[in-house]
């Protein structure tokens, strides 16, 4: 039972009191935020347990055997647990903390596929891909001479599942995926796409920074070898984020960083690393960031719920599409359902950050650019659009203002 439904009908106003941020003005004006791809709003227990941290229990975590580092540690190992729990993940040590979505690609290309690929072998991702799903690749392919395989995307903005089912190949060594569109919205059929990697005995990995926010994420049903995300898409803090991978490929990488903290022993001979996950987590991480981070899942998962997420975003997206259509001129990049209330736009001819400049007098914050990307954008023939993203703590409202804005766009620019 979510604390803020009452019938099974979202309690708006009463959610967006704990999103402290919404009761600002922005230029005179009521915030309407639809900017939640590139990050959500925090509301009050994750602020509040971060505040706590730094004002009741600054300590580092592990070796202390005082009190404060005690509470530490246990509170961060609390998030680990937590992150278990919200991705049923069969081992707590499959469960790596990290510094967000990129971190946890990078580890698993550098520590994971990189032995396992040489001239000639391919990797396969989408045409849909976020650059930190791109990049990390193109940088293997350029050290090792593996092929990088692009699985194209159709005009609807959908994956085309055949294309990328065909494109496995005795070839493919590794496949890496991006869950739901961060630019579009549009979600990938995650469950077809894993049976056609394991039917070929083909790792494949998800990048689930947008899914984590919007629908529940079960890895084992999945089947999936890696998984990642990032906890500030998930009403977290920045800069800490999740690599879930399974133990026979966790056991058998070696770390990608050395230091403190993922070692059992230190010689000037030798160094024998700690177990999974602690030999993937070196230094002093940010302990603040993950106790907000179990605090952002326990907000999800105990404060609302998936079910109340889904029915809320939903008339969000469908209230949002017919709203949008009686806007002249604008189009819509990526129309195909299922999909998450994201709508990236063009506007006639005029400039998307034009058009992000007018909406922010109108006290609407939205995305302008590429998204991260290009690559996606550029099949479409656009260099930019802009971008509303929505979340559960938007509503009718929002979608009210965010037209009117887009219309007052139009009447400046007639």
């Amino acid at each position: 039972m979510s604390r803020f439904s009452r019938n099974g009908k979202l309690n708006i106003e009463e959610l967006r009191k704990v999103f402290p941020v919404l009761s600002r003005q922005i230029r005179g004006k009521k915030l309407t935020y639809l900017d939640s791809g590139a990050t959500t709003l925090k509301p009050l227990r994750v602020i509040e347990a971060v505040d706590h941290y730094y004002r009741n229990g600054t300590a580092n975590i592990h070796r202390g055997v005082h009190l404060l580092s005690e509470e530490a540690t246990s509170r961060y190992e609390s998030t680990r647990t937590a992150v278990k729990d919200f991705l049923n993940a069969g081992d707590e040590r499959e469960i790596v903390l990290t510094s967000g979505t990129t971190a946890g690609i990078n580890l698993v290309a550098k520590s994971f596929v990189k032995s396992r690929v040489k001239t000639g072998d391919e990797i396969l991702i989408t045409a849909m891909e976020h650059h930190a799903n791109i990049v990390p690749w193109q940088m293997l392919r350029d050290e090792t001479g593996c092929k990088l395989v692009v699985a194209p995307v159709l005009e609807d903005g959908s994956l085309d599942v055949s294309a990328f089912k065909s494109l496995i190949t005795g070839r493919t060594k590794f496949i890496s995926c991006v869950w739901i569109s961060n630019a579009f919205g549009v979600i990938n059929p995650v469950k077809e796409m894993v049976h056609a990697a394991k039917s070929a005995g083909v790792p494949i990995m998800f990048d689930a920074a947008q899914a984590v926010a919007h629908e529940a994420v079960d890895v084992q049903s999945l089947d999936c070898d890696f998984l990642v995300f990032s906890g500030h898409k998930l009403f977290g803090p920045t800069g800490v984020g999740v690599l879930y991978g399974k133990m026979k490929h966790l056991e058998v990488m070696p770390p990608q960083m050395g230091g403190g903290d993922m070692i059992k022993s230190v010689s000037f001979e030798k160094t024998i690393y700690a177990d999974v996950p602690a030999k993937f987590e070196a230094g002093t991480p940010d302990i603040a960031a993950v106790i907000g981070l179990g605090e952002g899942i326990r907000f999800v998962t105990e404060d609302l719920g998936f079910d109340v997420i889904r029915a809320h975003e939903q008339e969000l997206l469908v209230a949002a599409e017919l709203a949008l259509q009686d806007v002249p001129d604008l189009k819509i990049l990526g129309t195909a359902h299922p999909k998450v209330p994201i709508f990236s736009m063009i506007l006639g001819k005029i400039h998307a950050h034009d058009v992000g400049t007018i909406l922010d007098l109108q006290g609407v914050a939205v995305r302008t650019g590429h998204h991260c990307a290009q690559p996606l954008l550029a099949r479409f023939g656009v260099p930019a659009t802009v971008r509303a993203s929505f979340s559960i703590y938007n509503d009718q409202e929002d979608i009210k203002a965010l037209v009117q804005g887009l219309r007052k766009t139009l009447e400046m620019f007639a």
